[in-house]
C-alpha cells in the first residue's frame, strides 16, 4: 500500500473528479467558473454531440489505467511468447516455459538470459538438447512409477528423457492441476530431474476438465504474477483486469462492469479519504468492538452469573433468567432481599445514591458514560454514511431508469432529440458521484482528531454547504423533471435546462474543490490570519472574513472583480456560488434567488 503523503501527491496531480461530463471546451469554461484569474466569458457550453454514450463508466478519464478483457489478456500473452520466440530463437513452449518464470516479464527474460543463460535455464528447467536414451529402440518399456510393462508408444517423457506411461504422467499433472497454480512451473516426475514440463505436454495427456483448469491458471497467472500493474477487478463475478499506471491522475479507476474502486486497496472508490481511513472505517464497522460498546453502555452485568442484562423499563427490580434467577437492585446491583420502603422502594436506591456521593460508582459510570458517548458519536456517523450510500444506490438505479425508458419520453414530449438532453444524463451522473463523496467525508469526521476545532469546524460547514448543494441539485433532477414528464410545468423548458445544467457545475465545482481540501487534510485551515487573509484576498476577492471558509472549498470566483474597469459580465451567487450573467439577472441569483451583496 502507497503511503497517505504519496496518494495525495498523486490525486493532487488531477483537478478533475472521476466524472468528466464535457468535452475540452466545457472543460475550459468549468475552470474558468471556478477560477479567480480573470472574469472571461463563460457560459456552461452546451455540446450535445457526444451523448450516444450514456454508460456511467464511459465517462471516467481513462488516461492512467486500461481495462483488459480475458481475450486482451490472451492476445498480450501470445505477443510476448512472439516476442521472445524471435528474439531468442527458441520454440514458444520454451518461450512461456520463461515467461511464467520471470513473471510475463519480456525485458526480465531479455536481460537474465544474455547476462547467463546457462545459469537461466538450470534455474528454469530447459535443456538446450533432448538427452537421447537407448531404451527408444526398445519395442517396450517399465514404468518406473507403476512397474508395469508398457509398450513404447504408451509411454511419454519430457526433453530430459525419463519415461513413465501416460496414465502415471496424466496422474502426476492431474494432482498438479487440482493443487493449484503451481502446476504452471511443474517438473519432471523423477525427484532427482528438475527438467520443466512444457505447456503441449500437460494439454496432450489430461481430460478436457483439466485442460480448461490449466488453461485458467495460464491466463490468470499473467495477472497474478503482475500486481504491481495489473490487478483484477474486485466486483463479484467480474472478469476483466485493470492495467495501471503509477503517477498519472487518481488512485481511483472504473471498470467496464461499472464498479469503481482503488488501485491501491481494492476497496471502492474512496476519495477523499486514504486507504488507511478507509480500512479502519471498514474494520470498526465489521468488528465486535461496537457490540461491545453497546453491552456496556445499555446493559449490567448480573452479580451472580455476570451476564448482561438490559433493563428497558419497568422498576429497579431485576430477576436474572434462568438457571440464575438471581433477584437484585438494578441501580446498585446489591441482593433485593436487602432492599425494601426503607432503601427507597422499587423506584428508587437511597444505598445507591449515598454510594454514587461518597464516590463508589464514579469509575463504573464514567466507564458506561465514556462507552455511550463513543457508541452514539460512532451511531452518528455511521447512519449518515449508510443514508448517502443508499441514496446513492437509488440515484444509480434512477439513472439507469433516466437512459432507458424516461429520456425517450422526455424527447417525445418536448420534440427534442436525445442528443439535446444530454445535460440531464450529466446531472444524475453527478448526484451518484456527489454521494459517494459525501458518503466518505462522514469516515474522515468521524477520525478526524478532536483537539483540531478549527479544522473540524470548517470541516463540518464544509460538508454541510456540500450536502445542501447536493439535495438542491437532486431535488431538481428528480422532482422538478417529473413535472415535464407527468404534470403541468410551471416554467419553461430552456429555463429548466439551464438551471439544471448550472447546479450540476456549480455543484461539480464544490465537490472537487472539496476533495482536494480534505485530500490536503485541510491545510489551508491552519494558516496564521494575515497569511490567511492575504490568500483569501488573492484567491475569492468576492468573500468576506466571515465566508472564508466557504472560498476555500467552493466557487472561488469573485463576484465584483472587472478587468481594466469594465463592466463585469457574471457575478457569482454568495450562497449558491452560480456565476449568473448580469444580462440575464443582475440583482438575483436565477439559482437560488439569493440577492445579490
Amino acid at each position: 500500500m502507497e503511503s497517505e503523503d504519496e496518494m495525495q501527491d498523486a490525486w493532487a496531480g488531477t483537478s478533475d473528479g472521476e466524472f468528466d461530463y464535457k468535452n475540452e471546451e466545457e472543460d475550459e469554461d468549468t475552470d474558468n467558473l471556478a477560477s479567480d484569474d480573470e472574469n472571461d466569458e463563460s457560459d456552461y457550453g452546451f455540446d450535445y454531440s457526444n451523448a450516444d454514450d450514456m454508460n456511467p463508466s464511459s465517462r471516467i478519464p481513462q488516461t492512467n489505467f486500461t481495462v483488459l478483457s480475458e481475450k486482451d489478456i490472451r492476445q498480450r500473452q501470445d505477443e510476448a511468447v512472439s516476442t521472445i520466440t524471435n528474439f531468442l530463437s527458441i520454440s514458444p513452449v520454451d518461450a512461456g516455459v520463461l515467461l511464467r518464470h520471470f513473471k510475463w516479464s519480456v525485458s526480465k527474460v531479455n536481460d537474465e538470459w544474455f547476462a547467463d543463460e546457462d545459469r537461466v535455464r538450470e534455474s528454469v528447467g530447459l535443456l538446450e538438447k533432448p538427452a537421447t536414451s537407448k531404451r527408444q529402440s526398445q519395442r517396450e518399456m517399465t514404468c518406473e512409477i507403476c512397474f508395469e510393462n508398457h509398450p513404447f508408444e504408451k509411454m511419454r517423457a519430457p526433453r530430459c528423457g525419463h519415461y513413465f506411461c501416460e496414465t502415471c504422467w496424466t496422474g502426476y499433472i492431474h494432482t498438479a492441476i487440482n493443487d493449484g497454480p503451481g502446476c504452471l512451473t511443474l517438473r519432471c516426475a523423477d525427484p532427482s530431474c528438475g527438467s520443466a514440463i512444457g505447456e503441449d505436454m500437460v494439454l496432450g495427456l489430461v481430460s478436457a476438465e483439466d485442460q480448461q483448469k490449466y488453461t485458467r491458471y495460464l491466463l490468470r497467472s499473467y495477472v497474478e504474477d503482475n500486481r504491481k500493474q495489473v490487478k483484477w477487478c474486485p466486483a463479484p463475478g467480474c472478469e476483466y483486469a485493470v492495467e495501471f499506471q503509477p503517477g498519472v491522475g487518481s488512485y481511483d479507476l472504473v471498470c467496464k462492469c461499472g464498479f469503481n474502486f482503488c488501485w491501491n486497496c481494492r476497496e471502492e472508490a474512496h476519495r477523499p479519504v486514504d486507504c488507511e481511513t478507509v480500512n479502519k472505517w471498514i474494520l470498526k464497522n465489521c468488528a465486535e468492538s461496537e457490540n461491545m460498546n453497546w453491552i456496556l453502555a445499555n446493559s449490567k452485568p448480573c452479580p451472580k452469573c455476570k451476564r448482561p442484562i438490559e433493563k428497558n423499563q419497568g422498576c429497579m427490580h431485576i430477576t436474572c433468567t434462568p438457571p440464575c434467577k438471581f433477584e437484585f437492585c438494578w441501580l446498585c446491583l446489591g441482593a433485593w432481599t436487602d432492599h425494601g420502603e426503607r432503601t427507597g422502594g422499587f423506584y428508587a436506591c437511597n444505598r445507591y445514591e449515598t454510594a454514587k456521593q461518597e464516590g463508589v460508582y464514579d469509575e463504573a459510570e464514567r466507564r458506561r458514560e465514556m462507552a455511550k458517548n463513543s457508541l452514539e458519536r460512532y451511531t452518528h456517523y455511521y447512519e449518515r454514511w449508510a443514508t448517502n450510500e443508499s441514496s446513492r444506490a437509488k440515484a444509480l438505479a434512477d439513472l439507469q431508469q433516466m437512459q432507458l425508458v424516461q429520456i425517450e419520453k422526455l424527447s417525445d414530449k418536448q420534440c427534442q432529440p436525445v442528443s439535446q438532453l444530454k445535460f440531464v444524463t450529466d446531472a444524475w451522473l453527478q448526484i451518484v458521484e456527489c454521494r459517494r463523496v459525501l458518503k466518505w467525508t462522514y469516515a474522515y469526521g468521524y477520525y478526524l482528531p478532536e483537539n483540531e476545532q478549527t479544522k473540524r469546524q470548517f470541516f463540518e460547514y464544509s460538508q454541510g454547504e456540500a450536502e445542501a448543494g447536493l439535495e438542491r441539485l437532486h431535488q431538481c433532477a428528480e422532482k422538478d423533471l417529473m413535472t415535464f414528464l407527468e404534470g403541468e410545468p410551471t416554467t419553461s423548458f430552456n429555463d429548466f435546462r439551464t438551471k439544471l445544467a448550472g447546479l450540476t457545475s456549480v455543484t461539480r465545482t464544490y465537490f472537487e474543490n472539496l476533495v482536494r481540501a480534505l485530500e490536503s487534510n485541510l491545510s489551508d485551515v491552519d494558516i496564521p490570519k494575515g497569511a490567511a487573509k492575504s490568500s483569501s484576498s488573492s484567491k475569492a476577492s468576492g468573500s468576506s472574513k466571515g465566508r472564508g471558509g466557504r472560498a476555500k472549498v467552493g466557487s472561488s470566483r469573485g463576484g465584483g472583480s472587472s478587468r481594466g474597469g469594465e463592466e463585469p459580465t457574471h457575478w457569482s451567487c454568495e450562497h449558491c456560488t452560480y456565476a449568473n450573467t448580469t444580462a440575464t439577472s443582475s440583482t438575483v441569483c436565477i439559482i437560488c434567488n439569493y440577492p445579490r451583496s
